[in-house]
Formats: structure tokens, sequence, C-alpha cells
């Protein structure tokens, strides 16, 4: 039960940062926030990670590396995809892609959740899909769903769920380094992304604080992702972290009084729905 609520309190770090991060992506480019955010983060969990100490060895290292560089292509072709394509179909396409790919590899590598379970998944998947389901905007004519949109979407889909795979295989004795190791790769990668696209400057003002508040966010929420990987099942765990996006409209309704559609709202029902089969089936 505890993987259970470590994999929810990290999916609602996630969807609390992604809120405040696309706050402060209204005012500047997605990438400049990011590049605060990622080392904000990269710091806060190397000191965490002395503090709780684990061993740093070459496992950790390389599994937390390719998970920060899955992290930061999925990153950059998820922007690349929402900025020429339609978010109507990006989102929820690289929504179902990021929960499916751990659940296979979950199963693939001898998992074997209950029915209940499975049927809890079956019911996230399909609140993925409709919580992070888009209002189609006035000029999607000119967003179309091309076949270079369709590679990105893929792409980052794949890129994203396999950040929960690769971080699975670190060694439980490493403590928290893998996450750092993780982040450095990461970080690295979006500088390079930054400066490919000409985004190499740091925010200031309310964004600056923003990202800050976004980089605090995302070290609770991947540490909160790692015990609750290390306490429960990948397939289930995985799904249950990408219900996040329940948190980012829920917040978006509260706080900004956006309009939730009537699909986001079903999305959010079968969540909670989700989260208590995949409770009572593990």
């Amino acid at each position: 039960m505890i993987g259970i609520v470590l994999a929810l309190v990290s999916g609602i770090g996630y969807g609390v940062s992604d809120f405040v991060g696309g706050l402060a992506s209204r005012r500047v480019a997605a990438l400049r926030v990011v590049l605060v955010s990622y080392p904000v983060a990269l710091v806060l969990l190397t000191v965490l990670s002395f503090v709780v100490g684990g061993e740093v060895s070459t496992p950790a290292i390389v599994w937390g590396g390719l998970c920060g560089l899955s992290q930061a292509f999925g990153v950059w072709w998820f922007y690349a995809a929402l900025g020429a394509g339609p978010m109507s179909l990006v989102s929820p396409l690289t929504a179902i892609l990021v929960a499916g790919v751990p659940i296979v590899a979950g199963v693939t590598l001898g998992e074997r959740p209950g029915p209940l379970a499975y049927a809890g998944i079956v019911l996230a998947l399909v609140a993925v899909v409709l919580v992070s389901r888009e209002v189609r905007d006035g000029d999607s004519t000119e967003h179309r769903f091309t076949t270079k949109v369709a590679w990105l979407t893929l792409g980052s889909g794949l890129a994203f769920g396999l950040n929960f795979v690769l971080i699975d295989q670190a060694p439980v004795e490493a403590q928290l380094w893998p996450l750092v190791f993780a982040r450095l790769s990461a970080s690295l990668m979006v500088v390079v992304i930054a400066a490919v696209s000409g985004n190499l400057a740091v925010p200031s003002g309310v964004p600056l604080r923003l990202a800050l508040a976004a980089g605090a966010l995302d070290t609770i929420s991947n540490v909160t992702m790692l015990l609750a990987l290390h306490s429960s099942m990948l397939s289930l765990t995985s799904v249950l972290i990408s219900l996040y996006p329940a948190g980012t409209v829920g917040l978006a309704l509260l706080v900004l009084k956006e309009r939730v559609t009537r699909w986001q709202a079903a999305g959010m029902v079968l969540a909670l729905a989700s989260v208590g089969l995949i409770a009572a089936g593990q």
C-alpha cells in the first residue's frame, strides 16, 4: 500500500510542478523554464543523496544517465510536437504512451498484477487520455497532424515512458544517486537543446520564481517516484504516476478558473476509480 501512496504523491507533485511550470511558460519559452528547474532539482537531489547515503556504482550512473537522456529527448520532442501539431491529438497520444510503455515493460519482465489491478490499469489509461485531452485550437488547420508530428509524438511518448523503465533498473542500494545522474544528464542535454533552438537565456522576475518552485516540486516528485518503484510493481506505479494531468487540470480549475470539459471531468472520475481498483488488486 505504501507504494500506491508514494506513486500518488509523486503524480500530484508532477501535476503541480507542470501547473507552476505552465504558468511560467506563459511568460517565457518553456525551455527557458526547464533551464532553471532542472539544475535546481539537480542541486537539491545531490544534497539529499549525500544526506541519505547510498552506493555510487556504475549501474547507478549508467541507468540514471540513460533515464535523464530519455527525459530530455522526451521534453524536446514533446514541445516540438505541441508547437507543430494539434494539441488535442498530441497531448492524449503522448499520455497513453507514457502510461503504456512501463506497463508493457513490467508485464514482460514478469510482473503479474491481480485482475482488479488490471481493470484499474485499463480505467487509468482511459482516464489519462481523457484528462489530457485539449480543446482544439482555433487555427487547427495550420497545425496538422503530419507524419513529422506523428513521429515526434511517438518519440516523446516512448522517451517519457522509458524514463520509468530505465530508472527502475537502477540498483536499490544506490538510494537516490541514480536520480542525481538522471538530472545531471538531462540538464546537460536541455542546455544543448536550448542553445540549438535559441532559448539559452535564464528568465527573471516572476517566471524565475515559478521555475525555482517547479524545480523544488520536481525534486519531491522524483524522490517519491523512485521510492514508489522500490515498493511496488513498475506496471502499477507508473500508471498511477501517469495520472498527474488530473492535478494540473484541477489546479487550472481552482486557481485560474479555467473551464474543464466534460471529457476531462469524466477522466478525473475514472482516475479516482482506477486508484481504488489498483490498490485493491495489487
